[in-house]
C-alpha cells in the first residue's frame, strides 16, 4: 500500500463555541505552507505566535502555529497544528486558507491511517485511538490506553516470535530431511505449541472481557405486569426514568438507559408486562419485550411476592427464550414477603430477592448481574478487543490445536503457517485495503 502524498487538513477539536480551536495539517514539506499562511520560518516543535492570513494578505485570526517535522510526528510526515480562537467563523476561515494553499479536507480517520501506513502505529494501536475517544467508562478508557501503549500488540508479537521459531525448526526438517540439522522433530514442536495454546486461550478470554468493556452488555427486565420492572429500572439507574403505576400495562414500549456497574457499561431495558388478554397496543409492546429479551446478554425475569406464584411450566411458556440464554429470577417486593417465603426462595441459586421500593437486596442483585455476565467488579482486561481480534484469535487457536493433533509433519507445518497468518491480521501486517477503509471510516474527522 503506497501512502498518499497529498496534504490534508481538518478541524481536530469539536466544532462550536469554545476558547480554542485546533486545526491539523499533514503532508510533505509543510514549511512552505507555514510561511505562506503565517509568514514564519517555523522551528521544530516551537509554538509561534502568528497572524494567520489569506492569499490576499488579510488577517484571518491570531494564534499559535506548531510544526512537527517528519518523521517525529503523529502521522510520520510533516504536521502543522494551527491554534485559533474557537467558534464557527474563525476556524473555518483558517481552514479555507489551507485549502486555498493546496490542502484537501481529510477523510474520517485519515491522520491515524497515515500513521499506520508509515509504521508509527500497528493496526491494534490505531483502533485503540478510536476506542479511547469513544470510551463510555473510565475502565474502557484505561483498557483503550493500554492497547494504545502496545500491551495487546506485545502479547501477539511474543506468540508470533515463538511460532516463527517452531516453524523454522519444523520446516527445516522438511526441506532438508537427509541433513543432520539441529532441528526439532514434530513431537518436540508440539511441545513448543502447548504454552502458545495456553497463552492464546488466556488472550481470547481477556479479549472477550475487553469486548464486553468496549461494547457494553444488554440486560432486559422481563415478566408479567405490576411486578416492579419499572421500579427496579429506576432503582438501578438512580433516577425516575419510567412511570410507575399500580395500573397494569402502564409500560407499552421498551425504555432504555445506560449505566456503569462495576466498571462495565450496561444498557438496561424495561419492557411491557407479558400477559394474556392484552389489548392491541399492549400486544405490540409485549412483542417488543420478547424481541428485546431474545437479543439480550442477560434477562432478569421478575416476579413479585404480592402476586400468585407461577409454575415452572408457566414461566417457560412466558419466556420463550433460547435455552442458552443467561437468566436470573428476581423476586421483587421482598418487604411484603413472609419469613417462610424468603427462607424457601433464598436456597435457590438462580433467585435474587429484592425490594425496588426500599433498595433491600439490590446491591446483591448488582453483584449477581456482573457474575452472570462473566464480569467481576474491579477486574479489568488488559486491553479492549474488537470482533475481528476475537475472530483472528479463535482462528489462530484452532490451527494450533489442530497442529497438536495432526500426524503428518506437512499438515502441522501448514497449520502453523495459517495460525501465524491469523495473528498477522490482528496487527495489520497483511491486511486488505477494503478492511482498512472499513476500520478508519468509523473514526471521527481530524483523528
Amino acid at each position: 500500500m503506497t501512502p498518499d502524498r497529498s496534504i490534508i487538513v481538518a478541524l481536530a477539536t469539536a466544532p462550536g463555541r469554545g476558547g480554542v480551536a485546533v486545526l491539523r495539517v499533514s503532508g510533505p514539506s509543510l514549511q512552505a505552507m507555514a510561511f505562506a499562511l503565517a509568514g514564519v520560518q517555523a522551528s521544530p516543535r516551537h509554538a509561534h505566535l502568528v497572524a494567520f492570513r489569506d492569499q490576499a494578505g488579510q488577517v484571518l485570526d491570531r494564534g499559535l502555529l506548531i510544526w512537527f517535522p517528519a518523521p517525529a510526528s503523529y502521522t510520520g510526515e510533516d504536521v502543522l497544528e494551527l491554534h485559533t480562537h474557537g467558534g464557527d467563523v474563525l476556524p473555518r476561515r483558517v481552514l479555507q486558507a489551507c485549502l486555498d494553499l493546496g490542502a484537501r479536507l481529510a477523510q474520517p480517520g485519515e491522520f491515524t491511517r497515515r500513521a499506520f501506513l508509515r509504521g508509527k502505529l500497528d493496526l491494534v494501536q490505531a483502533e485503540a485511538v478510536a476506542d479511547l475517544i469513544e470510551a463510555s467508562s473510565e475502565a474502557a478508557a484505561r483498557g483503550a490506553l493500554r492497547s494504545l501503549d502496545g500491551e495487546f500488540s506485545r502479547s501477539i508479537r511474543d506468540i508470533q516470535q515463538d511460532l516463527h521459531t517452531a516453524r523454522v525448526q519444523l520446516e527445516g526438517s522438511l526441506d532438508f530431511p537427509e541433513e543432520e540439522l539441529a532441528v526439532a522433530p514434530v513431537d518436540q514442536v508440539r511441545q513448543m505449541l502447548r504454552p502458545m495454546v495456553s497463552r492464546l486461550r488466556e488472550l481470547l478470554s481477556q479479549g472477550l472481557r475487553g469486548q464486553a468493556l468496549r461494547a457494553g452488555r444488554q440486560v432486559v427486565l422481563y415478566g408479567p405486569p405490576n411486578v416492579g420492572k419499572s421500579s427496579l429500572l429506576n432503582r438501578l439507574a438512580g433516577e425516575d426514568l419510567a412511570i410507575v403505576s399500580a395500573e397494569a400495562g402502564t409500560t407499552r414500549d421498551t425504555i432504555r438507559t445506560h449505566l456503569e456497574l462495576g466498571g462495565l457499561r450496561l444498557e438496561l431495558i424495561d419492557t411491557a408486562g407479558v400477559r394474556d388478554g392484552a389489548q392491541a397496543v399492549e400486544k405490540l409492546g409485549i412483542a417488543r419485550a420478547q424481541q428485546a429479551a431474545a437479543q439480550a446478554d442477560l434477562v432478569l425475569v421478575l416476579r413479585a411476592f404480592d402476586q400468585p406464584s407461577a409454575s415452572p411450566a408457566e414461566d417457560a411458556a412466558m419466556l420463550t427464550l433460547p435455552a442458552t440464554m443467561p437468566v436470573l429470577y428476581v423476586w421483587n417486593k421482598r418487604d411484603l414477603a413472609s419469613s417462610d417465603q424468603l427462607e424457601s426462595l433464598a436456597q435457590q441459586d438462580a433467585v435474587c430477592l429484592v425490594s425496588a421500593q426500599t433498595g433491600e437486596g439490590v446491591a446483591a442483585l448488582e453483584r449477581r448481574i456482573l457474575s452472570a455476565l462473566g464480569w467481576s467488579a474491579g477486574t479489568e482486561p488488559g486491553f479492549l478487543a474488537r470482533t475481528r481480534h476475537l475472530d483472528a484469535l479463535r482462528s489462530a487457536l484452532g490451527h494450533l490445536e489442530q497442529a497438536e493433533r495432526a500426524v503428518q509433519e506437512e499438515l502441522v507445518a501448514e497449520d502453523l503457517r495459517l495460525a501465524q497468518g491469523a495473528l498477522n491480521e490482528i496487527l495489520g501486517e497483511f491486511v486488505a485495503d477494503d478492511l482498512l477503509g472499513e476500520i478508519f471510516s468509523r473514526f471521527c474527522i481530524g483523528k
